[in-house]
């Protein structure tokens, strides 16, 4: 749970392509964007926003996004693949986590670990 995250990004156009297919399983949309932004959440509520980044490429960050079932985590994981994303984990059980754990994880095009997980 979080109330926004900003990333910074290299290419803004492949990192929106990235996000606009990974996210709609989750139910998440491409809310806002401008200049150098954008913003994706709930509609008309944008969490994660991705910022232009035209100096040094920042080291990687983690992001665990909701999954409301194991289709949407599976969808997640081979959309993000058809969309410029590293696999970094395909869905399954992470049963080290916790029984119920199902997660997919991907590499985004900049380096940052991005989840899908249902519990």
């Amino acid at each position: 749970m979080y109330d926004h995250i900003g990333l910074r990004v290299a290419d803004l156009d492949a990192s929106m392509r990235f996000y606009t297919a990974v996210l709609a399983p989750l139910g998440y949309v491409l809310c806002s964007n401008g200049d150098g932004y954008a913003g994706f959440g709930p509609k008309g509520e944008p969490a994660l926003w991705l910022h232009l980044n035209k100096g040094r490429k920042a080291d990687g960050a983690h992001i665990a996004f909701r999954a409301k079932d194991h289709d949407a985590v599976k969808t997640f994981h081979s959309e993000g693949l058809k969309s410029g994303g590293r696999d970094n984990g395909g869905a399954g059980p992470r049963r080290d986590y916790s029984p119920t754990y199902y997660a997919a994880f991907l590499i985004d095009p900049d380096g940052n670990n991005v989840e899908a997980v249902c519990t």
